[in-house]
This record gives C-alpha cells, sequence and structure tokens, in this order.
C-alpha cells in the first residue's frame, strides 16, 4: 500500500521511530520569509527541531506572516508557533534539544554544518534566479523549492511552487522564473511597489496601515516611494534596511473589508508546505522499498 500525504508522514516520521537516538530529527529550512516560514511551521509540528538561516541578500517583505523578525524584536508568533533567535550555535543546540518553537539564526549553511545533525535541509530561500549548488551532501535528505532545481541534481527532490503546479517533483526540474505575481484581489504585479536603486530604505509606516494610491510610504536614498494602489499594506521591508534596486518593498492588499491578509500564513504558502511534507513522505517511502529490496 502506498501512502501520501499526512498520514505517511505520521507512521514515518514519529521521533521513536525516525533515528536510533531517538531524538527530534533536525531540520535547516534556508529562508525566513513568510514560504520559508510556512514549511518551518509544518516542520514543527511534524517532530523536528527547526531552525531557519534568514538570507542577507533577500530583506523580508511580508514580516506578519513570518518568524523573521524574531532577529530584530527577539520574539515573533505566527499561527499559535513562537520563534526566537538563536546567535551561536550552542543557542540552535538548545532550541533542539527543547523544541518550545522554532529558531531563526543569521548563521549560514556552512556555519550550521558544524553540527553534523542535520536529518532535513531544506532551500526555502525561493531565489527567482542565479546557480543553485548541490546541497545533497550536506544532509540526510535536501529539498529545494521554486525555480533553479533539479531532483537528482542539485536536490533529492524539488517542489514545483508556481501557483497552478504546486506538487513534489522526484524527477526533472522546477519551472524557470517568468516574472508573473500571483493575484490578489485580481491585482498581480501592480501591487508591488519596488527599490528605484540600491541604498538604505527608510519608512514610519506598518503593516496593515491604510494607504493611497500614489501617497509616499517611504524613501530609498533620497527617492520617494509611494503605495501603487488604494488599499492596505501586507507587507513593508522593515525599516533601515540596505536593499538592492528592484527588491520588492512594499505590498498593497487592494481588497475591500475582510480578514486581514497579512496575518497568519498565505494559502499558496501552505499549499507549499504541505508539497515539502509530501516530498519528505515520498522519499521515505522510495528509500524504506530499497532497503526491502536489499534485504
Amino acid at each position: 500500500m502506498v501512502m501520501h500525504g499526512h498520514e505517511a508522514w505520521t507512521d514515518m516520521r514519529s521521533e521513536n521511530q525516525f533515528t536510533p537516538q531517538r531524538r527530534a530529527p533536525v531540520a535547516v529550512v534556508l529562508g525566513t520569509q513568510d514560504v520559508a516560514s510556512a514549511v518551518a511551521h509544518r516542520l514543527f509540528h511534524a517532530g523536528y527541531g527547526v531552525v531557519l538561516s534568514r538570507d542577507p541578500a533577500q530583506p523580508v517583505l511580508r514580516r506578519s506572516m513570518s518568524f523573521d523578525d524574531a532577529l530584530v524584536t527577539g520574539f515573533s508568533e505566527v499561527m499559535g508557533l513562537s520563534a526566537r533567535p538563536a546567535h551561536a550555535l550552542v543557542e540552535v543546540l538548545r532550541g533542539f534539544t527543547e523544541r518550545s518553537g522554532v529558531m531563526v539564526t543569521a548563521l549560514e549553511l556552512g556555519d550550521l554544518l558544524c553540527l553534523g545533525l542535520i536529518d532535513l535541509l531544506v532551500d526555502a530561500r525561493m531565489r527567482m534566479r542565479g546557480l543553485k549548488v548541490d546541497i545533497r551532501p550536506y544532509a540526510r535528505l535536501s529539498i529545494g523549492l521554486g525555480p533553479g532545481f533539479t531532483a537528482g541534481r542539485n536536490v533529492d527532490v524539488a517542489v514545483e511552487t508556481a501557483p497552478d503546479a504546486i506538487g513534489v517533483l522526484r524527477e526533472g526540474s522546477t519551472r524557470g522564473a517568468d516574472g508573473i505575481a500571483s493575484e490578489l484581489g485580481g491585482v498581480g504585479r501592480e501591487r508591488f511597489s519596488r527599490a528605484p536603486l540600491a541604498g538604505i530604505w527608510t519608512t514610519s509606516r506598518a503593516i496593515g496601515d491604510r494607504v493611497a494610491q500614489g501617497e509616499v510610504i517611504g524613501a530609498c536614498g533620497d527617492i520617494p516611494v509611494c503605495a501603487s494602489l488604494e488599499g492596505r499594506l501586507r507587507g513593508l521591508v522593515r525599516s533601515g534596511v540596505e536593499v538592492p534596486a528592484d527588491l520588492r518593498l512594499a505590498e498593497v492588499d487592494p481588497r475591500g473589508e475582510g480578514e486581514p491578509s497579512w496575518l497568519g500564513f498565505g494559502p499558496r504558502g501552505q499549499r507549499i508546505a504541505d508539497a515539502t511534507l509530501d516530498a519528505v513522505a515520498s522519499m521515505e517511502t522510495f528509500r524504506l522499498g530499497l532497503e526491502g529490496v536489499a534485504h
């Protein structure tokens, strides 16, 4: 019988069965934005000790939908799960033992390899372009989310993240970046305000604020940045951060009254997180099958 999704995950990933040491399996998630945080949330509740590694090249936009702010404020909470900063390896190790929440760190993968404990490595940085390195040697199982990953070449298994095709790839490559933003309230890329140049971004606005189309919401260097639409700020890069040119600095939800779309994880992020769990279950089923044949 072939199991799928959470049923397979529950059966194969209990803490008592995962490793002979009977410790919680360790997951390193590269990235701290909303998708990476949704993945970390799922992995924690599946029994993992989880640490998210901040991507210094990508300041986080949807901060209230992610765990990234824990590195600045000392605490973050999304959908009932808390996150705390881990500035040193000893703090990461303590977090794996206590499992009181997820950890967020500025330590990069090269630093975290010193842990020698990585059971699952998920590259959830969602970088749209650039060469992806082979991360398979660094963990028992590696998964890549989004453009640039090929199962069996630079990760063990890939997850397609295009909104119309989210799912697990045991072979083949994910789609390349197409520059098309998923729609929210019938609006795509037009809801984002971007950095006109590289520089320091400053703003006094907050996520959830109402804005008018064309209203100045901050500045990049000396150049004003305006809201692209009328609505509520769903995403806003933290003030005082150095940003590259063309980075998404703000996102406006153009819809009227309703549930705040900037709290909790979005539907797409949750679907990608579910697919990530399915990817792990799929590989475990495959490996158990190979062990059965070998014996």
